[in-house]
């Protein structure tokens, strides 16, 4: 399967911003959902945000109203747009598709 690479993460103080993209060579956000992931330290990956091939979306109550996920089906790529980042967000963060493995993903780190 495809690995997807995730980017534009790193640094940033309580209640700021970062846009994170997620590409692929091949076309694993074809036709399918984009799902977004994240893991902190010592505590299980989750789950936090989607969108479907049409567009719409998904997320969980914890980041409603501070994260935006959009795509762009010609470049086969998934980004997520985090306002008023809070230190509970620091975490490794993930993009994936049914037809993709998992990416290497990338850190987030917000300090208060």
């Amino acid at each position: 399967q495809v690995q997807p690479v995730e980017s534009g993460g790193g640094l940033v103080q309580a209640g700021g911003s970062l846009r994170l993209s997620c590409a692929a060579s091949r076309g694993i956000f074809s036709d399918v959902t984009a799902v977004w992931f994240r893991q902190a330290p010592g505590k299980q990956r989750e789950w936090f945000a989607q969108i479907r091939p049409e567009g719409s979306t998904v997320y969980k109550d914890s980041v409603k109203g501070r994260f935006t996920v959009s795509r762009d089906n010609a470049k086969n790529t998934v980004f997520l747009v985090m306002d008023n980042l809070k230190p509970e967000d620091t975490a490794v963060y993930y993009c994936k598709s049914m037809k993709s493995s998992w990416g290497q993903g990338i850190q987030v780190t917000v300090s208060s």
